[in-house]
Formats: C-alpha cells, sequence, structure tokens
C-alpha cells in the first residue's frame, strides 16, 4: 500500500464497501477472534506536559495516586478471574523504581500466568531490558502522530525521533510492540493519517491502537473539537487493509463519544481488541486522559463482541 492508495482509502472510498473489506480481512487473519486486555492503571503521575493530556505535569487540579503493588495484583487477579487473556499495567510517565516495577510483573506472571504488556512511555533503555527479564512480553507506547513538526508541539521537549528511538531498543529486546495515533488533533492534516498507517506497517509492529482526540479541561486544547468518530473507522479499516495480521483495539475513546455503538462499530470496522478497565473504581475518575472517559468494564465488552458476531472464550458474566 502507498501513501496515495492509503489516502485514497482513507477519504474516497465509500464506507460500507471499506468497512466489509476490513472486516473480511479481520475475520481470515485473526480468526474471528476478540481478546480481552485487562487494564489497571496504576498511577496517573507524569513528568511530562504534553497538550492533550490530562496527565499533563502542569495539571495541579488533578489529584495525583500510585496503586499498590498489593492493589495491582488484587486488579490482576480480578481481572484473570473474569476473562481477559493478558494484563496492561498503564501509567504516566514516572517510575518509584525500575526494581519495584519488575517485582510487581513477575507476581503477576506468577499468580496468573497471563502475559503482561507495559505502558509507561519513554524509560532508560537498561529498565526495558529489566521488565523483559522480569516476565513483561509487550510494550505498548504510541508514536501519536507521524509528522515530527506535530509531534513536537504536542510534546514539548520531545521528538519523534526519540520516541521511534524508544521502540526500536523495545523492539530489539524481543517485546512485542504496540503503537497508536490521534484522529483529529488539532494541527493533523489529512496525509498525516496515511503516513500514520504507513508507519505502523513499516515497524511491523504487534498492535495498533487508533483513537479520537478528544479534549481535556485542564489542557492548552481544552477548546479544540474532538475527532471524527467516522474517519477514526476509517483509518481502523486502512490499517486492518495495510496490516492483517494487526491487534487493532477499539479504544474507550470510541465508548466515550458513542457510547451506545462506538466499540461494536469499532469492532465492524476491522478491530479485534477490547481493553476493560480494572482499575479501581476509587481511581479511575482521576486518570482523567480526556474528559468524559466511558467505563468500559466485562458487561460492555460482552455486548460489544456479541453485537458485532465475534467469537469469544470469556467466562459466564456471573462466574467471576
Amino acid at each position: 500500500m502507498t501513501r496515495a492508495e492509503a489516502t485514497e482509502l482513507l477519504f474516497r472510498m465509500p464506507w460500507p464497501e471499506l468497512r466489509d473489506a476490513a472486516r473480511q480481512v479481520c475475520r481470515e487473519a485473526r480468526n474471528n477472534r476478540v481478546f480481552v486486555r485487562g487494564l489497571i492503571e496504576f498511577s496517573n503521575v507524569c513528568r511530562r506536559n504534553c497538550r492533550y493530556c490530562g496527565l499533563r505535569r502542569e495539571n495541579r487540579a488533578l489529584r495525583r495516586y500510585r496503586l499498590s503493588a498489593a492493589s495491582i495484583l488484587a486488579a490482576a487477579r480480578e481481572a484473570a478471574a473474569a476473562g481477559a487473556d493478558t494484563i496492561v499495567l498503564q501509567s504516566g510517565e514516572a517510575q518509584r523504581r525500575p526494581d519495584w516495577l519488575a517485582e510487581v510483573v513477575a507476581s503477576i506472571r506468577r499468580d496468573t500466568g497471563l502475559p503482561v504488556t507495559l505502558s509507561v512511555g519513554e524509560q532508560p533503555h537498561a529498565w526495558y531490558a529489566l521488565w523483559k527479564e522480569a516476565g513483561a512480553s509487550r510494550f505498548l507506547i504510541r508514536h501519536e502522530t507521524a509528522d515530527p513538526r506535530l509531534y513536537a508541539a504536542l510534546h514539548p521537549g520531545y521528538t519523534l525521533a526519540r520516541r521511534r528511538e524508544a521502540q526500536d531498543a523495545l523492539a530489539a529486546l524481543g517485546y512485542e510492540l504496540g503503537t497508536g495515533f490521534l484522529v483529529g488533533v488539532p494541527g493533523q492534516r489529512p496525509e498525516t493519517l496515511a503516513d500514520d498507517i504507513l508507519l505502523t506497517r513499516d515497524m511491523e509492529a504487534a498492535m495498533c491502537g487508533v483513537g479520537p482526540f478528544i479534549p481535556q479541561a485542564a489542557t492548552p486544547l481544552a477548546g479544540a473539537p474532538h475527532g471524527s468518530i467516522p474517519l477514526t473507522l476509517r483509518a481502523m479499516a486502512v490499517l486492518r487493509l495495510a496490516s492483517p495480521k494487526l491487534n487493532i483495539p477499539a479504544t474507550t475513546a470510541l465508548a466515550s463519544l458513542d457510547p451506545a455503538r462506538g466499540q461494536r462499530d469499532g469492532l465492524e470496522a476491522g478491530a479485534n481488541v477490547l481493553m476493560p478497565s480494572f482499575t479501581p473504581r476509587t481511581h479511575q475518575e482521576v486518570y482523567r486522559i480526556y474528559d468524559g472517559k466511558a467505563r468500559v468494564d466485562m458487561s460492555a465488552v460482552r455486548r460489544a463482541i456479541e453485537a458485532a458476531g465475534f467469537d469469544h472464550a470469556l467466562p459466564p458474566e456471573n462466574a467471576a
């Protein structure tokens, strides 16, 4: 797929044809199966000051938290009992100690037997190696945008080149690499979406999240409009055609903008992953990357999977 071909699919191909093509490729490449990743947002402390994110360092109104190792392990056990096939540990870009997180990863692996994905941002490469040795097998670190100038504008003091270096280091260590990008963030050019899709393909990522931009009140982009759901779905569909075996989540952002159909529509557009939150309810509200974030639980996951006609291996809803 070339940039011109990706752009043609993104903006000119009739949506029913694009959706059906992506869904067919997903069925053939991923066996009509939806994977369920149990998300635990264990800290909202962050050293970065990204212009769109509510966890940004200068958001003084946000109540900060760090979950204890015991709380994280309890949440991981809950996710495993509910049928999650992977535990995802996510936080702002800050850490207590690298060995602390290594111990948490090792404990989850011992107790649940499930793969562990980390999403903790740019860190020293030696830390990545330590966490890999402890048992983490996947790492989610989104490139956010393939436009270097837009990346620098959204992430003061950081560059896309530095983010790509971190991604390459993780891949070299043997992690399954997850990336992702925003749709509709202020300053984004239409052709950049084609570049995002091709960059994801070329880095041979194992997973890519595509989500609409949603503003957060305590950020410089508070007054900007949210990204388009239809364009987000189109980007997901083209991504599926470009990378047939890629794991693509129907993001929580879709559910936040369209609680009734967002994630179902994502699955019908080529997604094959859902990520319900197992963050303790006392802390979900203050993991505030954007405003109006939906609470995606296992009930919502089952509804989306069944409505879209996918298979799953989840236990009965009352089993957990």
